[in-house]
């Protein structure tokens, strides 16, 4: 069982709106999950990004590998958490 973190997509057509989610890796994109740790809004300016900074630590250290986007996302808020 590979766990990943990566985004679940809500939200109306054309009106993105995603949940960061731990899931496993063989279902579906926006299948059953594992947890929801976080959102992500793209249609804000700049983008919002909440995080539950103790829910992903804890993914993380269990195993779970981040997606390309969902690490990019963590990046740049650990990022902005520092400024």
């Amino acid at each position: 069982m590979a766990l990943v973190i990566r985004l679940r997509r809500q939200g109306a057509r054309k009106k993105p709106f995603f949940r960061i989610v731990v899931a496993e890796s063989s279902s579906p994109r926006d299948g059953r999950c594992v947890a929801q740790i976080g959102t992500y809004d793209p249609a804000c300016d700049p983008p919002k990004v909440n995080l539950r900074a103790d829910q992903v630590e804890r993914w993380l250290k269990a195993g779970a590998r981040p997606s390309t986007t969902v690490a990019n996302l963590l990046d740049r808020a650990r990022h902005s958490a520092t400024a």
